[in-house]
């Protein structure tokens, strides 16, 4: 006979608003086996937790191996130009510096940092796949496979994105510095894809997605026959649209705009996690939200970059759905990814109210489309026999401790920090409690190493 751990939280966020108080029962492998406003009748020990629980976020776009040089490309010669493409060099020359032990590493630090800011799950969007020369490892997936161990290290949930990048650019051989990316032929990619696929069948925390980098990165051709003879049950994954220069070369080489010429060449639909998307005309907006696709939006990236503002307020008017991610990691709180998306909205229409129920449907998109991202399409927040994966804000924090149950999740929204986070639960147990994660030293002990090793 299993055994069941209670929870009791003050509040638990469920689809159709709170319940408060809130008993969760799980059983030794997470699953939740009891959910009430009430105590169970039999006589059984309850862990009380002061705080407010909400499902843990989906990180839908991630480069881990960036978080290397995250907050170091920042100096700004006077007189310069910095932009996207002079930004690229930069990580091109941290992704040439890394080993699979380093990548290992920084990715372990990073996920650890994201389960700490209330992300229990993180989409890989990878492709550094080779050796420092360009050479496949013995492993076609050692790198992936790296990632795959960095996950279990920190605690998190992991849907491994092997992406097929074959180009330098619109109908150019790729560039020297991209050799670690570079898979010839639609075959090489699903060579990579299959030896993925073997690495995370031995792992509970990891499943699968698959991609291509983008319309710059792969012929069009190419991309047509990868999502046509790719996998049917998983999520399929892209870049498109996310500067300015991009949709000039796509028209100049495809006669059509990125967004335009997916909509156009493939069946565009549920299963599409298209990644920026901040250029987009009247007809795209409007078609992309219709075709059931997920734009994935990364505000802080995207701020930082210089990337533009993705015209949420229409494509939301015509019931688009969207997720978040932190893709560079210049910014790891998705509470601030969220404002930003909110308040870019605010600066262009000079309006507070973006869309009705603001806080809710925010949190409602983000959560479904993130898990769609993952390949999971359970819509439900919490149910019996699904995994408890939730993060906890303080309800001692001042602002929670003096509102109304209406106006928490706004609160937890609009006003909440990582300080506010009393912790996260992954499978029914604390991997971050009281702030700290319970592997911490470990990880940035390691971390620091790695780095050290790295910069020298």
């Amino acid at each position: 006979m299993s055994t069941v751990k209670y929870f009791q939280f003050k509040g638990l966020l469920l689809n159709d608003g709170w319940m408060a108080p809130a008993y969760i029962g799980v059983d030794e492998k997470g699953i939740v086996q009891y959910i009430a406003n009430q105590k169970p009748t039999q006589p059984v020990s309850i862990e009380a937790v002061n705080g407010f629980a909400i499902p843990g976020f989906q990180n839908a776009h991630s480069h881990a191996f960036q978080y290397a040089m995250a907050g170091m490309a920042e100096r700004h010669a006077p007189g310069s130009s910095d932009d996207f493409w002079s930004w690229r060099e930069a990580m091109y020359h941290c992704a040439l510096s890394l080993d699979p032990d380093q990548v290992e590493k920084v990715a372990a630090m990073l996920y650890a940092e994201m389960l700490r800011k209330g992300y229990t799950h993180v989409a890989e969007f990878h492709y550094l796949h080779h050796d420092k020369d360009g050479k496949p490892y013995a492993n076609l997936a050692e790198m992936g496979e790296r990632l795959v161990a960095a996950a279990k290290t920190a605690g998190i949930k992991i849907t491994l994105i092997p992406v097929f990048y074959q180009k330098g650019g619109f109908g150019k051989d790729p560039q020297p510095r991209q050799r670690r990316f570079i898979s010839n032929t639609v075959n090489e990619y699903f060579h990579l894809l299959d030896d993925s696929a073997t690495i995370v069948s031995n792992h509970t925390h990891a499943s699968l997605g698959f991609s291509v980098h983008s319309l710059r990165a792969v012929d069009s051709k190419d991309i047509v026959s990868t999502f046509t003879n790719g996998p049917r049950n998983i999520p399929f994954h892209l870049h498109a649209a996310e500067q300015l220069k991009e949709v000039e070369d796509c028209v100049a080489h495809l006669k059509q705009r990125p967004i335009e010429w997916l909509l156009n060449n493939l069946p565009v639909d549920s299963r599409f996690h298209i990644v920026h998307c901040t250029h987009m005309n009247d007809e795209e907006v409007k078609r992309l939200a219709q075709s059931k696709a997920h734009a994935v939006l990364c505000p802080g990236t995207e701020g930082n970059l210089g990337d533009g503002i993705f015209r949420l307020t229409e494509y939301a008017s015509y019931s688009g759905s969207w997720s978040i991610g932190t893709d560079s990691h210049i910014s790891l709180n998705p509470l601030e990814d969220l404002r930003w998306l909110d308040y870019a909205q605010r600066f262009t229409t000079h309006k507070r109210n973006t869309f009705d129920d603001g806080a809710r449907l925010l949190t409602e998109k983000t959560l479904q489309s993130g898990k769609a991202a993952m390949g999971n399409l359970n819509r439900k927040y919490f149910g019996i026999g699904e995994s408890f994966d939730a993060v906890i804000y303080n309800a001692k924090s001042p602002l929670l401790a003096q509102a109304s149950i209406a106006d928490i999740l706004s609160v937890i929204l609009y006003t909440s920090d990582s300080s506010d986070v009393l912790g996260t639960i992954v499978d029914g147990k604390w991997i971050v409690k009281n702030q700290v994660h319970l592997r911490s030293e470990k990880i940035t002990a390691a971390f620091l190493a790695a780095q050290k090793r790295l910069h020298a």
